[in-house]
């Protein structure tokens, strides 16, 4: 099994994604017969996560919600998707998505990170109190093979309890549109 590192730097969490999602390829059958008809492709129902545009994750009104008052920024981070709102002098979200690292995929330290759910989703809030650093993530199993980091820094790098509120909301309003 394919381990992942999660680092706690005082800027902010990042989920390394690397590697694509093998997709799923249609296989054509040629037939020596003239009476067999064409095997048509197998039907693809659940898209994952590659079907959704982060930055799209927070409308305005979950924005207003959760007290971001800018529109998301789409940022790559080691080849995940990413959106990031920066409140000037308050906070910064940053919303990543890992179409190839499931819960099970991620490490994190024991001493930091809960087990929790948020909505049907299976998580883990990762936050150490004792650095008081004002960051907390709030990371989201998607299926088997996939997981939805909401990471946030407070300005001056204080108030963790309050850092992980606002990735709690945030992770709120994210969980219902994810698959």
């Amino acid at each position: 099994m394919r381990k992942k590192y999660l680092w706690a730097p005082a800027v902010l969490f990042v989920l390394a994604g690397c590697g694509h999602q093998p997709g799923a390829g249609a296989v054509s059958h040629a037939s020596t017969h003239a009476s067999a008809s064409p095997v048509p492709p197998p039907v693809v129902a659940w898209t994952g996560l590659a079907a959704i545009d982060p930055c799209a994750l927070l409308t305005p009104q979950d924005r207003s919600t959760a007290g971001v008052s800018v529109p998301g920024k789409p940022k790559d981070i080691a080849g995940a998707r990413a959106c990031d709102w920066t409140v000037p002098g308050a906070f910064g979200v940053t919303v990543t998505l890992s179409e190839t690292d499931g819960l099970a995929d991620l490490e994190v330290a024991k001493k930091t990170a809960t087990k929790t759910k948020v909505g049907g989703h299976p998580a883990l809030q990762v936050a150490d109190k004792k650095a008081a650093d004002g960051t907390c993530a709030l990371l989201l199993g998607v299926g088997e093979a996939a997981s939805v980091q909401i990471d946030v820094s407070n300005t001056g790098f204080s108030d963790t309890p309050l850092a992980c509120r606002r990735a709690g909301t945030v992770a709120g309003l994210v969980e219902p549109k994810l698959p």
